[in-house]
């Protein structure tokens, strides 16, 4: 009852947020962590005698009535309770700090001391930790699975082992670091599906410190069967595009990327299928599209040929990419990054691949590309341009008629009303989208170009499915 009333209040109590709070305990909450270690410590020194392996014949000659094991199993319950509740609050909020930051940090010492107490009442680590990955045997007592073991608090655990070594010296070094990441993606997953900035700052450095230790590129495509390893790149999705913080959404692209460099050719071939597929975010989108040209560029290297980048296996990925979301009708200013990668990719398959040799198999392709994305995008440009033209035209005029240049504005683009802003910040914001406009035609233009020089020649054999 003491413990529970304890930790109500404690969660109440402000986490600090910089060095300074902590070091000064304006909060009060390292004070309150180092009483409450000092209060359940006789608590814990008691478990862990029973747990002695010395202590069973004693053990044994105590619990013959069953009274006394009964308490001995309840106080290792309320324990267990203590310091999962503790991992969820407020250690899964508190930023823990490096020795080298903080030589005397309260609150990383009370991390130490809650997975001390884990051991002492019989829990492994590793157990722990891996507890999404390995069956459990039934654990007799009152508590069912899910609340003896919160996902939340598991995370926790999870971020103190992996990023701040914690208990370092009594956990195991022989899992590989392949299974410790299938483990840490349920972990992951439930960090970066959270609001909170803390938890998502977590979540991105427990994937980074599971990323890190695997080699590049041996992730095998069977990963992406499993749940989490196509959950966790869209909750990354999601922090790189509407986090508001910058650091996060940068700390995300950083560690979005390193998930795609430990990817094996073909995983990364799938992954980047569904990520086309399902992100439904033209930066994003033009993104990948950058990994992908990043990709035939390896297999066109002399000597790195594969058959997921080139060949059979590439021309259902190039036609996911050169496709336009809503035909000649897409928004170009909203696709603009997914356009332009899009274009360049192209522009850069027409160059380096000569028609002879058809690796990539484009000049096979090319007349679909024409039909599908080339006439299309010529079309909504021609659209797009006539529109904002008429649109800066109309401006233009309503400024003249105005008696002053602070009058205020409300126009409709693209169906959308822009926000009211003055003559001369529409007109520069109609110019920058035509400027837009003409980027965009100058690359295709380019395409067209280079296309036509070689029509004339005969691109290579017919391509075959490759077998894998």
């Amino acid at each position: 009852m003491t413990l529970s009333s304890v930790l109500d209040q404690l969660a109440k109590l402000p986490v600090p947020v910089t060095k300074e709070q902590e070091e000064d305990d304006v909060f009060s909450l390292c004070r309150c962590c180092t009483d409450l270690i000092q209060f359940v410590r006789p608590f814990v020194q008691e478990a862990r005698l029973n747990q002695c392996s010395g202590n069973q014949l004693e053990k044994s000659h105590k619990t013959a009535s069953g009274q006394d094991e009964g308490a001995e199993d309840e106080l290792r319950t309320e324990l267990l309770k203590f310091c999962m509740k503790t991992l969820s609050q407020p250690l899964l909020d508190v930023q823990i700090r490096d020795p080298d930051t903080l030589p005397l940090s309260p609150l990383r010492t009370f991390a130490s001391e809650i997975l001390d107490i884990l051991g002492a009442v019989g829990e492994s680590l590793p157990s722990l930790l891996f507890h999404p990955l390995l069956k459990r045997k039934e654990v007799p007592g009152f508590l069912e699975e899910e609340v003896r073991y919160p996902k939340n608090s598991l995370a926790s655990l999870a971020h103190l082992v992996f990023v701040h070594h914690l208990a370092a010296d009594t956990f195991p070094s022989v899992f590989s670091p392949l299974f410790c990441l299938r483990s840490n993606m349920e972990h992951i997953s439930i960090l970066l599906s959270r609001p909170e900035d803390s938890r998502l700052q977590k979540g991105l450095e427990l994937y980074e410190k599971s990323m890190v230790r695997v080699e590049d590129g041996s992730l095998p495509a069977d990963l992406l069967e499993i749940k989490t390893f196509l959950t966790v790149p869209q909750d990354l999705v999601k922090v790189m595009t509407v986090c508001p913080k910058h650091d996060l959404r940068t700390k995300g692209l950083k560690v979005f990327q390193l998930s795609i460099d430990k990817f094996h050719t073909e995983a990364k071939y799938r992954f980047f299928q569904y990520m086309l597929r399902t992100s439904n975010h033209s930066g994003v989108e033009g993104y990948i599209i950058k990994n992908i040209k990043n990709q035939i560029d390896a297999a066109l290297q002399p000597g790195n040929s594969n058959i997921w980048f080139e060949g059979a296996h590439l021309l259902p990925l190039l036609r996911k990419v050169f496709s336009l979301p809503d035909g000649p009708e897409t928004d170009l200013l909203q696709n603009l990054d997914r356009v332009m990668e899009s274009l360049n990719l192209l522009r850069y398959l027409v160059i380096r691949d000569k028609v002879t040799e058809n690796q990539t198999g484009i000049w096979t392709e090319l007349y679909k590309i024409e039909d599908t994305f080339m006439k299309p995008l010529r079309v909504g440009l021609n659209m797009s341009r006539a529109h904002y033209e008429r649109e800066l035209q109309g401006t233009m005029e309503n400024k003249k008629k105005k008696t002053t240049d602070k009058s205020v504005l409300s126009v409709s683009v693209g169906g959308d009303v822009l926000p009211k802003m003055t003559s001369e910040s529409q007109i520069q914001a109609l110019h920058s989208a035509l400027h837009t406009f003409d980027m965009i035609e100058s690359v295709l233009v380019r395409i067209e170009e280079l296309t036509e020089v070689k029509d004339g020649l005969e691109p290579a054999g017919e391509l075959h499915p490759l077998k894998t």
